[in-house]
């Protein structure tokens, strides 16, 4: 089988930001609040759930199957109604992948990145990625996306098998 080698980059506000917003203290606006007994790190991420009369809901994912490197990458998905978060509960890295969408709508030139444990992601409405990819079985990530009808999962094939090795 034939594949196309996807690097895997740290994953930083400036190069995720064509595809959403890390969510991250670090970097991040914040001031104290309630007597000064709390940090409050504001407005992390556009969240955007109200097309169609959605509405914000929040749910809890865990890792079932682990991301295994190598790692192939044949499929992505999108949420066309609204953003979806992904934020990890513990201390544990996860692999992000996203791809760039073409003026036909198909995606195209997928991008990898190694959050560092802490961080979360906000995929934009409509933007490519590939569902969760969590290198520890069990690990807990909060989840911010849409509720609500409508068709809000669209899922395609990349037309190429992209690999992503360790330590690339």
């Amino acid at each position: 089988m034939e594949y196309v080698l996807l690097p895997v980059q740290p994953l930083t506000r400036e190069a995720f930001a064509p595809y959403g917003d890390v969510i991250d203290t670090e970097g991040a606006q914040s001031f104290l609040i309630n007597d000064g007994t709390t940090r409050r790190y504001h407005d992390l991420a556009a969240i955007d759930t109200l097309a169609e009369g959605g509405r914000p809901i929040v749910s809890i994912f865990r890792a079932i199957s682990t991301a295994q490197l190598p790692l192939t990458i044949r499929e992505v998905e999108r949420h066309p109604l609204g953003s979806q978060a992904f934020i990890p509960l513990g201390d544990l890295p996860f692999l992000v992948v996203v791809a760039e969408e073409q003026p036909a709508g198909v995606p195209l030139k997928p991008a990898a990145f190694i959050t560092n444990g802490r961080q979360g992601v906000n995929y934009r409405r409509g933007v490519w990625h590939h569902p969760l990819l969590a290198f520890h079985q069990g690990s807990d990530y909060l989840i911010v996306d849409r509720g609500g009808s409508g068709h809000n999962c669209d899922v395609v094939d990349l037309g190429c098998n992209y690999r992503i090795e360790a330590g690339t």
